[in-house]
């Protein structure tokens, strides 16, 4: 019996392709879900497949464990396996049988030997027992085949290219600071369709690096880079732009390295810019309330505030998690931002906001859970709203000078500053009438308050008018 099997999670839009291709060539089809929220199980049962379903998510070694132990329960004599998301073609399934049948005990794609992508004859499926959950699943896999004759055949992506989600080459940039009880669990959940995973050491002071080293040295896909002096999370995400744009990646993604961000909803974040629907995605962890109620009182108090005063700076009036690090950019929007003279410290993301305002680049908030457990967050949200602060006033200024009157001009600015001045003055006014009536006696609390409320409410009715404006504009884009 021939049997074709792939993992799956959260493979709606690419199943029923994946399936109906591997028809053709397989007398069974297997699908092995790995915990997944959305429509793949009933899809593939629909198209007649048989179906594994884990209650949880355990990675993708863990679906391995798997497919192999049910190849051996159907006595399966070969087995193909492929990937569920699309970068692999089902027409390679008859080039790897014809391989093998030619006498392989293992034919494993130069490509793809970071994956399970391959065909196995009946020796090897006894033999293989894959373990982990992640990246190593290629490198499980070989070990184990000592003494079988192992066959490569070319794919449909050469070895030099790498992995594509798509047809894009992607990169994922993990900025790092002392996360040595977590960068190995973040390393090994990235997907196997990411091309480069640049690893930003920022000068840790605990095992973090060489943690880091050792993974490269097993998976061709880590790139580490070590930045000495510790410079902060922007300047580690510059450092991985910048190699990312030499690689000639199309869609770089970030996520931080202390387990938070599921890599698992990458996916999620690359879709829209390859649809062309937007440029920039940025991760959402307020989108519900389940989401919500995983994060501290004070974080998520502390990024409301954030939240308000980067709307106003950035110009992006929908969006709704500024501060989450979990973000995708396409290759031609970060050619445009200027990139390497981003704020070097946890401001970049504020930062990165506005200069891509700047530039009339759309982006999407995508919803995902975050999860909070054995990190440390190194945000001291007191000194680092007034820090931040600072930095979203210039950057605002900077926006409306650059958008609104350099690249174009709209009358927009005109309101923010006779709005502010009338402000101002109203409350200013407002002190000053306080003063006049309770510590210099004089009866002239009605005339001049009144005189600076409404102009404190004609500065504030200005004001209100920009932000109309300005959120118009973000409707353009």
């Amino acid at each position: 019996m021939t049997l074709v099997a792939m993992p799956a999670y959260n493979e709606e839009k690419y199943i029923a392709k994946t399936v109906l291709g591997a028809r053709k060539y397989a007398d069974r089809v297997l699908v092995v879900d790995d915990g997944s929220t959305d429509d793949t199980v009933p899809i593939a049962e629909a198209l007649g497949a048989l179906v594994v379903q884990h209650e949880t998510n355990r990675g993708y070694g863990g679906a391995l464990q798997t497919i192999f132990a049910t190849a051996r329960e159907l006595g399966a004599q070969e087995l193909v396996i492929i990937d569920s998301d699309g970068q692999h073609n089902p027409e390679d399934i008859k080039r790897l049988l014809s391989e093998l049948r030619e006498g392989n005990d293992v034919v494993i794609p130069v490509a793809g030997t970071q994956s399970g992508f391959g065909a196995y004859g009946q020796r090897a499926i006894e033999a293989i027992r894959p373990g982990g959950n992640g990246v190593y699943a290629g490198a499980d896999i070989l070990a184990q085949v000592h003494g079988m004759k192992v066959a490569g055949i070319p794919s449909g992506t050469a070895a030099t290219d790498g992995a594509r989600y798509r047809g894009k080459r992607i990169a994922v940039v993990i900025p790092a600071y002392n996360e040595e009880k977590l960068i190995q669990g973040t390393l090994d959940g990235i997907p196997d369709f990411v091309t480069r995973i640049y690893v930003v050491n920022d000068a840790s002071t605990d095992m973090t690096g060489a943690i880091i080293d050792n993974y490269a040295h097993y998976n061709a896909r880590v790139v580490p880079v070590h930045q000495n002096p510790n410079q902060g999370p922007g300047a580690a995400v510059i450092s991985g732009y910048s190699r990312a744009l030499s690689d000639g990646i199309d869609i770089v993604a970030t996520m931080d390295g202390d387990g938070q961000m599921d890599p698992q909803y990458l996916s999620k974040f690359l879709d829209p810019i390859v649809d062309g629907k937007c440029d920039f995605t940025l991760g959402n962890r307020l989108a519900s309330s389940e989401y919500r109620g995983r994060m501290s009182k004070w974080r998520f108090f502390g990024n409301a505030i954030l939240t308000f005063l980067t709307k106003i700076a950035s110009g992006y009036w929908s969006m709704m998690d500024p501060q989450n690090g979990y973000t995708a950019i396409s290759r031609r929007a970060l050619k445009r931002i200027e990139f390497k003279d981003m704020y070097p410290r946890y401001g970049y993301l504020n930062d990165r906001l506005v200069r891509l305002n700047i530039h009339g680049f759309r982006i999407k908030n995508i919803a995902h859970p975050a999860k909070y457990g054995n990190e440390t967050s190194t945000i001291k949200y007191g000194r680092y709203i007034v820090r931040v602060s600072n930095l979203l006033l210039r950057t605002f200024l900077r926006r409306l000078k650059m958008k609104y009157v350099i690249l174009s001009f709209h009358p927009l600015v005109f309101f923010y500053l006779f709005g502010s001045i009338l402000a101002l003055i109203g409350i200013v006014g407002g002190a000053i009438a306080l003063w006049e009536k309770f510590v210099m006696g004089y009866s002239v609390l009605f005339v001049h308050g009144t005189l600076s409320m409404l102009a404190f409410m004609l500065g504030i009715m200005f004001l209100s008018f920009a932000m109309l404006f300005d959120m118009q504009q973000e409707v353009g884009i």
